[in-house]
């Protein structure tokens, strides 16, 4: 069963990024059963930044980005204490219902997740959720997203095919497309380049960097050189702790820890 608990005392952030802030989390804590997957995380997401969080398998990455629009509560047997506050309001208050944090908070996995559907119907299908129906309005958004996911120029032609017949960096496109049809604030990415060749690898880092002038972007990556190539500030996890969050710049010509230069020298992880 699920619980969330919010007295414990608030500690000031480790990190020193003093840009606008999205989210604030403090003394953040989570297990799964026993099993004490995040510790004591208090990190601030700055808005219209990319984000990075880099660290070894298993050290709590995923697991805190999904903890960032409550996907992590699909999981049996979670508890959690500490708060997350989103744009200033506490996303586990029963008032802030969970469908209006994940509208604003979109997400993409690591490895496309088309629906069986057209490219169309991808796209509209959230928006269609909402209560959008006329087939003007479903147009523009298709052509905005599309364009926003740089992959306008690529599908235009045949947006009633099947989802399915895209390459799979075209894929990943379309998911970020349909991410964002609903017009989120945030866009939570997932290790979203794993599963692509370098081509469609190097399409995602250069959408990533031109969608964060109108998103703030939360992205999980095993790639510590893609790290280095398209985030703002980079967060280093370890056996569910952060160990150091700072300017990119920083994180990787000067490190603060030395588990921090262990692990981007490449001496474990």
């Amino acid at each position: 069963m699920l619980t969330v608990e919010r007295n414990r005392p608030m500690a000031s952030s480790i990190s020193p990024i003093k840009d606008n802030s999205i989210y604030t989390v403090r003394n953040f804590n989570l297990w799964y059963g026993a099993d004490h997957a995040l510790n004591d995380i208090c990190m601030d997401i700055p808005t219209n930044k990319v984000t990075a969080i880099i660290g070894p398998s298993g050290c709590g990455k995923s697991t805190y980005i999904k903890a960032l629009n409550r996907m992590v509560e699909l999981v049996p047997s979670v508890k959690m204490t500490g708060s997350i506050d989103y744009n200033g309001q506490n996303i586990f208050n029963p008032k802030f219902k969970v469908e209006e944090l994940r509208t604003s908070v979109g997400m993409v996995f690591q490895k496309p997740n088309p629906f069986p559907k057209s490219i169309y119907e991808n796209v509209v299908y959230g928006p269609k959720i909402h209560g959008i129906k006329k087939k003007q309005i479903l147009d523009e958004v298709v052509e905005k997203s599309l364009k926003g996911a740089a992959l306008w120029d690529e599908v235009k032609d045949r947006l009633h095919e099947n989802a399915f017949g895209l390459s799979g960096g075209q894929q990943q496109r379309l998911c970020i497309a349909r991410c964002l049809a609903i017009e989120p604030d945030v866009i939570l990415m997932d290790e979203p380049t794993s599963a692509l060749d370098p081509i469609s690898t190097l399409k995602v880092e250069e959408l990533v960097q031109s969608l964060k002038k109108e998103y703030s972007i939360v992205i999980v990556t095993h790639n510590m050189q893609q790290a280095a190539r398209i985030s703002d500030n980079t967060a280093f996890f370890l056996n569910g702790e952060v160990i150091e969050y700072n300017k990119t710049d920083q994180i990787f010509s000067n490190p603060t820890d030395k588990r921090t230069e262990d692990y981007i020298t490449g001496r474990f992880g």
